[in-house]
């Protein structure tokens, strides 16, 4: 029998891969992150699933409801929210599967990041402007940062920014960004993105810190900093210009 973790996408429902739904309604059990995957997304879930909210449940207890599973013969479904490459737990319970001899899949979701900047209607690499994303975070109670991953040191390339689970920080993040980016550069900050609650706040490293205070955002919400948040004249992508030779052009469709 084989566990499947599963990208569970940002929040809206239907941000899901084909892949994942199915898998979904596939697996007999279903394990999902309570805290952050929305509820709708277990109406995928087959009929007489066995359903069970991890959120207040420890690694070792997840562990060992999938060897339950598994022992029975079930498939699981294992949901985490966004995308399983980052900050999702999944190399730990990779791990421990492993160790067990238990196989297991991986299928991706949309990412925080890629959901914001939906809804920003924003790209966040533009024509000699950005053409890095950085993503990142600052030390938390749970997970502090290694010494080589320094904020002021990634605002250094002036590389567009995500930086997830520091909205607590703002002042101290936005401190640290201002001798680098300077006051005046764009920010956005993007509470539950595709969630039917989502907010979007613009402004600016000097105002940014004083918006949010007017809202009660204090968790589950990105911050993007990087001139493309508002950049309008920038030069065209060459892939399009009509006098840059590449592979494809001119080949029948």
């Amino acid at each position: 029998m084989t566990v499947h973790f599963i990208g569970a996408g940002p929040g809206a429902p239907d941000l899901i891969t084909i892949r994942g739904r199915d898998l979904i309604a596939a697996s007999p059990v279903c394990l999902y992150a309570g805290s952050l995957v929305p509820k709708a997304l277990l109406g995928h879930c087959p009929a007489g699933a066995r359903i069970i909210n991890t959120a207040p449940m420890s690694l070792d207890e997840i562990i060992a409801e999938i060897v339950q599973a598994t022992d029975a013969g079930q498939d699981v479904a294992r949901l985490h929210s966004g995308d399983l490459s980052i900050w999702s737990a999944l190399g730990e319970q990779l791990r421990r599967l492993d160790a067990l001899n238990i196989p297991y899949t991986v299928t991706p979701g949309v990412p925080a990041f890629a959901a914001a900047s939906a809804a920003l209607a924003r790209e966040l690499t533009l024509p000699e402007v950005a053409q890095s994303v950085v993503l990142t975070r600052t030390s938390g109670r749970a997970t502090s940062m290694p010494e080589t991953e320094d904020l002021a040191a990634f605002a250094a390339t002036r590389a567009t920014l995500a930086i997830h689970l520091s909205i607590h920080v703002l002042e101290t993040t936005v401190a640290t960004l201002i001798p680098t980016y300077g006051e005046a550069c764009p920010v956005a900050v993007v509470f539950r993105a595709s969630w039917p609650d989502e907010q979007i706040i613009r402004a600016t490293l000097g105002t940014i810190a004083a918006e949010v205070q007017k809202t009660s955002i204090d968790r589950t919400a990105l911050i993007l900093v990087g001139e493309v948040l508002a950049a309008r004249e920038f030069r065209e992508s060459a892939l399009y210009d009509s006098a840059y030779q590449r592979r494809f052009r001119g080949r029948e469709s």
